[in-house]
């Protein structure tokens, strides 16, 4: 019925010429029609909800419609309360099958990470681990032997940066398969090589294998692989160095070996890189040799590498030790990424450097001292050793003396430059007291110029006639410019301890503020007490300043009586204070230009939604700002509403009426 009333309404103002087309729409949800500014009359009765942009179209609803514009907002209302209703009843049979709910997401979560193993294990063609147990073996079972026996094994991370570049590059450089076959008896695995031979990745590939089997994930390897269950896998690679804690990188090695050796237990696998480096190669192989044979009987697996020949002769006098090496070709002069096990390997220092293009002459005479260290050239070398240190000694020792001599020196200049400080504060103490005494007798003389001034300016004006009136003043304005300039303050500043402990800034106090020039006084207008800073006013500026940096110059006795009267009742009391002092002009607001920001518009809302709506605004303006607060006309109860708010609220110190040049709209003053 409404829509059928509007649209024969609308035609109607079509034909009418009261508008270019018919036009049905909703404003403020109700239904209206569109009709022209000029031809208004073509609607008797009716309501204007809105207007155009332009102002040229009024969206008015016809009087015929009002009751069942009524009506449609009553249903509409009823609707909603119902979709509430309904969807309560649905939140309640959710809650009540929280617990449900709740097992059911656990299970999906199990179900999702068992589907991302599986294809995790797709992806990389895995197979699924055994797990072994030392005190049993088979003799069927050649792996029955070995606690861990792994064939073809590549490491996970690499080998999914092959696969990812496969999927571009029809031939992809796959890692080199590694073969890991450790016995039952066998509590360390020494394995010894080239650098950049693959010692370490083949250790990170069998922790990575022992994670993943734990996790219940395939790795990519061949057969069927078994390997213990270790309850933890504890690691000791890289370089440890903290400058922060003080550690140098054989120190920072040590101190994760003992936190190791403290935590360690008889099903744990331990993973040590270069064991024993950073210091002086005997103690070094001593203290790695002690180690290891301290942790063979504490735990279940340990794989160390080492480039000490000496830790790989451990397997000759103990049967729990085990040697490996990475293979060199010394016919490429490159590591080929195989595990010899059973064997032991150099390091092949110099060969790497041949084959990385280093001097051939630096690499010769490397060749020859490698020749001198042989073992039946220890004495030679302990006597070069030897020799070398005493004359490193003498050279400390002379240096130490240098830097004697320089120590006593600069204590000398050290004294001389504190005895010169103490007299320095004394001359600056002496100093200030002068400049003071001299700014009291400016002060005297200033102000007994300005008397005689005053006095001669009433005296000349008495005897002048009105026409003499305009030269006497100019005369005066002259001469009070003139001593102004001659005793205008050069610099201002401020003492912060002074100043922290003996000013306290109030709103409206004429202050001297750091940095905005010797003379300039700025008005405190907003207190932020939470950083112990302020907001001072300077001309048409307004700039934030800390409290140690400002200095009070005046302050207004009404204003100091007022706030300290309203001390005594209450906080309210004390807004009102302020916001007459901000009425009185102490305190300038800030300019009263509508914009978006600074305007809330109640048009079109109902009481008490057009009451909330305001008290929000007016919580949320900063201090000192205008509130265009704009109501419209209509019924007046919008209207009404906003008045008495801006009547009670505590922040308004004033209000203006609407105008001619503001209709329907009110102008509050928030402090």
């Amino acid at each position: 019925m409404l829509e059928s009333l509007l649209r024969d309404t609308s035609v109607k103002i079509f034909q009418a010429g009261g508008a270019d087309s018919p036009v049905v729409t909703k404003r403020r949800s109700r239904m209206c029609v569109g009709v022209k500014a000029s031809h208004k009359h073509l609607v008797p009765g009716g309501i204007v909800l809105s207007s155009s942009g332009s102002g040229a179209t009024y969206f008015m609803e016809p009087r015929d419609a009002v009751k069942l514009n009524n009506t449609e907002v009553k249903l509409s209302g009823d609707e909603r309360a119902e979709e509430l209703a309904v969807l309560g009843l649905l939140t309640s049979r959710i809650a009540d099958s929280r617990t449900k709910i709740r097992h059911l997401m656990g299970k999906i979560l199990e179900l999702d990470l068992a589907c991302a193993r599986g294809s995790y294990a797709l992806w990389i063609n895995g197979v699924r681990p055994a797990f072994s147990d030392r005190d049993s073996s088979s003799e069927s079972d050649p792996s029955g032997a070995y606690s861990v026996f792994i064939e073809g094994i590549r490491h996970p991370l690499l080998l999914e940066q092959s696969l990812g570049i496969a999927e571009e590059s029809p031939v992809p450089s796959m890692p080199v398969p590694l073969d890991m076959h450790v016995k039952n008896d066998t509590r360390i695995v020494v394995i010894s090589g080239p650098n950049t031979g693959g010692k370490t990745a083949t250790m990170k590939t069998l922790g990575l294998a022992s994670l993943m089997s734990k996790a219940g994930m395939f790795f990519p390897a061949k057969g069927r692989p078994r390997l213990p269950w270790f309850d933890q896998v504890l690691a000791d690679i890289g370089d440890h160095q903290s400058l922060e804690n003080s550690l140098s990188t054989f120190s920072g090695n040590i101190s994760r070996l003992r936190k190791i050796a403290q935590v360690v237990s008889t099903d744990s696998l331990v993973l040590i890189d270069e064991i024993g480096s950073g210091t002086d190669p005997s103690e070094g192989v001593s203290l790695s040799t002690s180690i290891l044979k301290y942790l063979a009987s504490r735990l279940n697996l340990a794989v160390v590498t080492t480039h000490y020949a000496d830790l790989s002769r451990l397997k000759a006098v103990d049967d729990r030790f085990e040697n490996a090496a990475m293979e060199f070709c010394l016919e490429t002069l490159k590591p080929t990424y195989r595990v010899l096990w059973g064997s032991t390997g150099n390091s092949n220092a110099l060969s790497i450097a041949k084959s990385i293009g280093f001097d051939q002459k630096v690499l010769d005479r490397a060749q020859e001292w490698v020749e001198k260290l042989l073992p039946d050239k220890q004495k030679e070398r302990q006597g070069l050793l030897y020799g070398s240190l005493l004359d490193e000694r003498n050279l400390l020792e002379s240096q130490a003396n240098e830097v004697a001599s320089v120590l006593s020196e600069v204590e000398d200049l050290y004294n001389e430059i504190r005895l010169e400080a103490d007299e320095l504060d004394n001359r600056v103490a002496a100093l200030k007291a002068r400049e003071s005494q001299k700014v009291q007798q400016e002060l005297k003389s200033v102000k007994s110029q300005m008397d005689l001034l005053i006095k001669n300016f009433e005296v000349q004006l008495k005897n002048s006639k009105l026409e003499q009136y305009n030269s006497v003043m100019r005369k005066a304005e002259a001469a009070t410019a003139s001593l102004a300039a001659a005793h205008q303050p050069t610099e201002f500043a401020v003492s912060d301890d002074e100043n922290k402990s003996l000013y306290v800034p109030q709103i409206g106090d004429k202050v001297y503020v750091e940095g905005l020039g010797g003379g300039s006084m700025a008005t405190v207008v907003e207190i932020l007490s939470e950083d112990g800073s302020c907001m001072v006013q300077y001309g048409k500026i307004k700039v934030r300043a800390k409290n140690n940096k400002m200095k009070l110059a005046q302050r207004d006795a009404k204003e100091t009586s007022a706030s300290s009267s309203a001390q005594g009742k209450g906080s309210r009391a004390q807004k009102r204070s302020a916001a007459g002092t901000a009425q009185t002009g102490s305190v300038s607001f800030a300019p009263a230009v509508q914009t978006s920001r600074n305007t809330v518009d109640l048009r079109g809302m109902r009481v008490g939604e057009a009451s909330h709506e305001l008290e929000m605004a007016i919580d949320g303006c900063r201090a000192y700002q205008v509130l265009f607060v704009v109501h419209g006309m209509g019924t007046g109860a919008v209207k009404e509403c906003a008045l008495g708010v801006l009547r009670s609220h505590p922040r308004v110190v004033r209000i203006e009426d609407e105008s001619p040049l503001n209709y329907g709209c009110t102008v509050a003053y928030i402090e």
